[in-house]
């Protein structure tokens, strides 16, 4: 596999600018700094509304395939790759998902989430060898992460992705990318250059978490792991979730705390069943054959 990854053009990329506004930035003080940074922050928002069209695209893809069985799988290097690996470890406890179902890949490894491995992300064909550990299908959707668009890591693994049929997802921060050229869905985030020059877990960062909320977030509501705004699949596996999730239970029912931790101890700690047990007068497992039926929606079972 070819790409143009060549350094003759890493200079042009919008996140290597250098932003004149911010050229006395080693002489400003604490206040003007905090400032400064927090308009070069205010643009990433509206930048990401400009994308959000294809944001929705991407988003329906992924329900698409998950509703049949497939994952989400973020993949990226350096800061990209460790912003794929956060998202992807916070959907487990707030939604119940598994590994399995959305999991993250970054050049060299787990210890690249606490050691520099830039060297890592130059070989294509290590992101093919990550991909196919991971024995991925036609059913499987795959976003990979690179601010510079450019990423060999990257770029490897989405063209074998492609190849395999699995849909492709870019997100970057530099339009019309080499990722862009390969993938089904190219989500480009033009933030501008950075406060820093060239740094890009600052803006180009901020717009790829905002992104990766949404893409996890959104997917997640629309396979019913919500009640309304209510994190109703939620883990429970420590004692302020526990506490979490009472606080559900009460919110969706109506009930007094007591009732509600009541109901979540005989629903097993499953706060969708204590819901449809309070909400319903039935037992737990009435509950979860109600969940069953109704592709495990608690809007869908009370009907």
């Amino acid at each position: 596999m070819e790409f143009d990854t060549s350094t003759d053009a890493l200079g042009a990329l919008r996140t290597e600018q250098v932003d004149a506004k911010f050229h006395m930035l080693d002489v400003m003080s604490v206040s003007e700094l905090l400032s400064a940074m927090n308009e070069s922050d205010a643009e990433v928002p509206k930048a990401v509304a400009l994308q959000l069209p294809t944001i929705e695209r991407a988003i329906d893809g992924v329900v698409d395939r998950m509703m049949q069985g497939g994952r989400l799988i973020y993949i990226g290097a350096g800061t990209s790759g460790r912003l794929g690996v956060l998202d992807a470890a916070e959907c487990g406890p707030t939604f119940s998902v598994s590994e399995d179902q959305v999991l993250a890949l970054i050049a060299g490894g787990d210890s690249a989430l606490r050691l520099p491995a830039e060297g890592a992300e130059d070989k294509p064909e290590n992101g093919v060898t990550d991909l196919k550990s991971q024995k991925i299908t036609a059913r499987d959707s795959v976003v990979g992460i690179a601010a510079s668009g450019r990423t060999p890591y990257v770029l490897g693994a989405l063209a074998y992705a492609k190849e395999i049929g699995a849909l492709t997802i870019g997100l970057t921060c530099n339009p019309n990318s080499e990722i862009s050229k390969i993938v089904d869905c190219a989500i480009e985030i033009d933030s501008g250059p950075e406060l820093l020059a060239g740094s890009t877990r600052l803006k180009s960062g901020t717009a790829q978490k905002l992104v990766l909320n949404m893409i996890s977030t959104i997917t997640m509501v629309r396979l019913g792991k919500t009640f309304g705004n209510l994190m109703v699949d939620l883990q429970i596996t420590n004692g302020k979730l526990k506490d979490r999730a009472i606080r559900i239970v009460e919110k969706a029912t109506g009930v007094t705390r007591t009732i509600a931790e009541k109901a979540l101890g005989d629903s097993g700690h499953e706060v969708k069943v204590a819901i449809l047990m309070l909400l319903l007068d039935i037992d737990a497992a009435s509950a979860r054959e109600r969940l069953r039926a109704s592709q495990n929606r608690v809007r869908e079972a009370l009907n």
